[in-house]
């Protein structure tokens, strides 16, 4: 061995300070590999898998009622040689199942792709800016939720609000800056718009009903370009803004109460035809208003962990497509952790609850959700049971979900 494979190993720690460990006393910062003496030369990796067993009580035309699925299978590495400037690299695959696989790992559903790779540089002490595929998304706390850490089973769909639509899985190509001033914390970017996006319809002459195509329907001259922003104010501690992704609960290893705004702009990102046959473009454009609050109760561990958002959705006139559609969403979610010794096995109940309301139908979506955390290790191993309820117009559906994650 080399000598100065020797001095590598020798300098690898397996911590990295200043990152929370998110409720286990086993973590301790996960996998770090540093390359000075000081630790600001460093590769950190973080590497995590969710799989669940679901009953539906509805399922597709032919299908099993209890299915299997890998949820999420996710390698994330960022990397810097200096404090000012800073790489990331995330791929990954979501939801591989009987319908997705391939006999030779070869099919779309099968392949790892790209989630984030982007640069950022730091020009003051609490700003920075970069670029790529990345994650500076803007909205709400929910539209940049980590994967990780999630209190429900999974996040709120409607809150991934353009999800496919004008973005590659939540994930927006642009410029992005972030920082704060004080207790605000603010992103913003400015991205290109996706052309291929997952609305491919074409738009009905005279029927008022728009599609979300314009990069694609109206070229990308006209509306290539989507601008975003997320601005929270921190009242008691202040969460990193290190990495975009949200914490969903700290299990009590915080104070956290935090008032946040965001928007997101697409100009021209919708399309009308009119009774002429000529393409309209409309402007889409979201806002939300939440609050985030997660503190311990007592010594003992027992914690709450709550959250609230209400969101206005422009996508075009009378626009529904699959989950998403103009007019307004409320959601929120809220969950206690018993109290109990963070070296044995814990407990959260939640429940959680989203009403959305659309322009195009007068049908309510409604969508409850009840489920228990037990966390074997803080976010790092645990088994979340949940059941779902949806309702929407003659349509109810009722889930079963049970998923074991493990993160490192």
């Amino acid at each position: 061995m080399k000598k100065s494979t020797i001095i590598l190993v020798g300098l690898t720690i397996l911590f990295l300070q200043g990152f929370y460990s998110q409720g286990s006393p086993d973590y301790n910062g996960g996998l770090k590999f540093t390359f000075d003496s000081e630790g600001k030369k460093y590769l950190r990796i973080i590497s995590w898998a969710q799989f669940q067993a679901n009953f539906n009580n509805e399922p597709v035309l032919n299908s099993s009622e209890t299915s299997f699925n890998l949820r999420r299978a996710r390698v994330l590495m960022f990397s810097q040689i200096s404090s000012k400037f800073l790489i990331l690299t995330h791929f990954g695959l979501n939801s591989l199942h009987n319908e997705s696989m391939h006999p030779l790992g070869k099919g779309d559903g099968a392949q790892l792709f790209m989630h984030d790779v982007w640069v950022q540089y730091k020009i003051a002490e609490n700003h920075t800016v970069g670029g790529g595929l990345h994650y500076f998304n803007g909205i709400s706390r929910l539209n940049n939720q980590s994967t990780l850490n999630m209190m429900t089973l999974d996040n709120n769909r409607q809150s991934w609000s353009t999800i496919g639509l004008s973005d590659q899985f939540a994930r927006h190509m642009g410029i992005f800056a972030k920082g704060k001033f004080g207790k605000l914390q603010y992103r913003i970017a400015v991205n290109d718009a996706i052309v291929n996006g997952l609305d491919a319809r074409l738009p009905v002459a005279g029927s008022g009903n728009a599609v979300y195509g314009g990069a694609n329907l109206l070229g990308t001259k006209k509306a290539g370009k989507t601008f975003a922003g997320y601005f929270e104010y921190h009242f008691l501690n202040e969460e990193s803004n290190f990495l975009p992704y949200k914490v969903g609960s700290y299990l009590g290893g915080k104070k956290v109460f935090n008032i946040g705004a965001g928007f997101f702009a697409h100009p021209n990102g919708a399309v009308l035809e009119n009774t002429n046959g000529k393409l309209v473009g409309e402007d889409v454009s979201i806002f939300a208003l939440d609050a985030f609050y997660d503190t311990p109760l007592s010594d003992d561990g027992s914690a709450i962990t709550a959250y609230t958002t209400f969101q206005s959705n422009n996508y075009g006139s009378n626009y529904l497509f699959s989950a998403y559609g103009s007019g307004s969403m409320f959601y929120s979610h809220v969950g206690y952790v018993f109290a109990g010794d963070v070296y044995k096995t814990r407990f959260q109940p939640y429940v959680s609850y989203g009403l959305n309301n659309y322009d195009a139908v007068q049908d309510q979506r409604n969508i409850l959700g009840v489920g228990v955390n037990a966390y074997m290790s803080g976010h790092h191993s645990k088994l979340t049971l949940e059941y779902k309820k949806q309702s929407f117009g003659s349509l109810t559906t009722n889930i079963l979900s049970l998923q074991a994650m493990i993160y490192l």
